[in-house]
């Protein structure tokens, strides 16, 4: 579950690049990164509820409690750099989760893909904004600014720590389920449930 960017995208080979091209074009302005994860967010959300038109009754005595973790919600005051790096490791730690995938139609297989290019979208939205804030504070070397201090430096090493380990229950529990249909059912209902929560991170962003 610690695939690289880098790699991932090699990954996605052709579909990968019409992204890639598409989101060039964008030039993003991280003023308003907020809409664009909510975009690319909602748009997979639309995906992933269009690859199963309910879930299926047989598969309700195997559902599993993941634990999605809400330490960064649960903070008073969560500066955008951790929002940021939140949204980052779950696009990552989604993606890997998608990669393992054993497609059973043409159209599922599309679906999936699309998700795939809308979470590597994700992933270079917040590599541009992410290093860019780097860069402004290390210009102005306020370590400060944005409430960054040091007495908050563990919020989200902590917070991305138990979204790995999250992602990893989910991993996890498709091996022992040995990658059956309703392991899948059951992780496309979650992985969903995630998308919707992360969706308060982009409205976060919005309002600070």
């Amino acid at each position: 579950m610690s695939t690289k960017p880098d790699v991932i995208r090699k990954c996605l080979q052709s579909a990968c690049l019409v992204g890639l091209l598409v989101t060039g074009i964008l030039s993003l302005d991280c003023n308003l990164l907020h809409f664009h994860l909510r975009k690319v967010t909602w748009q997979n959300l639309r995906l992933l509820s269009s690859t199963s038109s309910s879930f299926p009754v047989e598969c309700l005595r195997e559902t599993k409690a993941f634990e999605l973790p809400q330490e960064i919600l649960s903070h008073t005051q969560p500066a955008k750099r951790y929002i940021k790096e939140a949204f980052y490791e779950m696009s990552i730690q989604a993606f890997n989760i998608f990669s393992q995938y054993t497609f059973t139609s043409t159209w599922e297989k599309d679906y999936l893909k699309q998700i795939q290019i809308g979470l590597d979208q994700q992933l270079q939205y917040l590599e541009q904004c992410l290093e860019e804030e780097e860069k402004e504070k290390e210009d102005s070397k306020e370590l400060e600014e944005d409430g960054m201090n040091w007495s908050g430096a563990l919020v989200p090493q902590l917070s991305n720590l138990e979204l790995r380990r999250y992602f990893n229950r989910i991993d996890n529990f498709l091996k022992e389920k040995k990658y059956s249909h309703c392991a899948w059912e059951i992780i496309r209902v979650e992985i969903r449930r995630c998308f919707y929560y992360f969706q308060k991170f982009a409205a976060l962003l919005r309002k600070k």
